[in-house]
């Protein structure tokens, strides 16, 4: 009961802006109509994220609205999707379901279809049994309060979410080439300028965030994720805070991510995110966390306290001065997330940055 009051009352209190492709709206609108000639969702998907102009929908919900007020090609303004009389309330049967995306502890993700508007989108259904057993019902309200309110280009959105009896659902941004460790774990380790560019990518994403007082606090390959034009999206706000004037105590995140005043039992702030970034660079770059320790976590942890980093002779000077700048011990003298975009490393590999276009 608690958790749906609190649901109901971040539904009331959310404020979304959706934005995309004029043009794709009306080409979705079409395959919505023929639906005996619909497109594929991965092929819908593509069109969500390969846009230029910019439509809203809605502050509360996607809102519907007739054919002749979607879309105005003699203007070529971006239209914006009128809202009905009374407000929809966001239900399942509005969805088209696809392929399973992931499974997690607490339920799956799914490609899903907004039926009305043909919009691609990600849903994530999480069973409230298990997330009560599991006593995480306030990472779940966490995430949403955090997550909905969020607009930047490498993190995830969060459009909306509903609920029954048994489940909860998120609707959630399609990131279609899914989590980034996957592809690290392929690929055994990334070239510097591809690391380059992630974590050029990932310290944007984390100045902002840290602007709006949010720290993340778990930050690593798995909770980012690739769209189609290899834009990062880093994911599950789960142990994230808002936490403007406040030291926290609390242990959370991955043991391998973890910094010193973490493991140590002191408090800490947002600067624990920076350690993870540059834990973040060297397993990009290596392959694996500089401090895993495979004798067991006691080890590790004690590798962590310590700093004992060792970093291969294979990496470049520029890329071991970004990562001993950003796993300093003291927090304070970590590199500060304004100065990355700076640093000779990331210049070194701006020119090959892949050039792509935001969804």
């Amino acid at each position: 009961m608690e958790l749906t009051t609190s649901l109901s009352r971040l539904s009331v209190s959310e404020n979304k802006v959706l934005t995309e492709s004029s043009q794709n709206t009306t080409n979705m609108k079409k395959s919505a109509q023929q639906t005996s000639n619909r497109m594929p969702l991965l092929k819908l998907a593509v069109h969500n994220q390969t846009s230029n102009k910019a439509i809203t929908i809605s502050s509360n919900q996607w809102r519907l609205s007739s054919a002749p007020d979607r879309t105005d090609r003699k203007s070529g303004e971006a239209p914006v999707l009128k809202s009905p009389t009374e407000p929809i309330d966001w239900h399942l049967s509005m969805f088209e379901i696809g392929r399973p995306l992931g499974k997690g502890k607490f339920g799956r993700v799914y490609l899903a279809q907004e039926k009305n508007s043909g919009f691609i989108c990600a849903l994530k259904m999480l069973q409230k049994s298990e997330l009560m057993q599991s006593k995480v019902e306030k990472q779940v309200r966490r995430e949403i309060e955090i997550q909905s309110n969020l607009r930047h280009p490498n993190i995830l959105r969060l459009y909306g979410h509903f609920y029954d009896k048994e489940r909860i659902f998120l609707i959630i941004e399609f990131a279609g080439q899914g989590e980034l460790y996957k592809h690290l774990r392929k690929k055994g380790k990334f070239s510097e300028s591809r690391a380059a560019d992630y974590i050029s990518q990932m310290a944007s994403g984390l100045l902002y965030l840290h602007k709006k007082h949010v720290i993340h606090r778990d930050i690593k390959p798995e909770n980012i994720l690739l769209d189609l034009n290899g834009l990062l999206k880093i994911s599950d706000f789960g142990w994230s805070v808002h936490a403007p004037n406040t030291r926290r105590a609390t242990l959370c995140g991955t043991l391998d991510y973890l910094p010193p005043e973490m493991v140590e039992g002191r408090d800490h702030n947002e600067k624990v995110d920076l350690w993870s970034l540059g834990v973040l660079a060297y397993e990009f770059i290596v392959g694996n966390p500089p401090f895993e320790d495979m004798s067991g976590h006691a080890a590790t942890y004690r590798r962590i306290a310590k700093v004992d980093l060792k970093i291969p002779d294979y990496v470049s000077s520029e890329a071991k001065d970004l990562i001993t700048k950003l796993l300093q011990h003291n927090p304070d003298k970590r590199l500060g997330l304004d100065q990355i975009q700076t640093h000779p490393w990331i210049l070194k590999h701006k020119d090959t940055f892949v050039k792509r276009s935001s969804s």
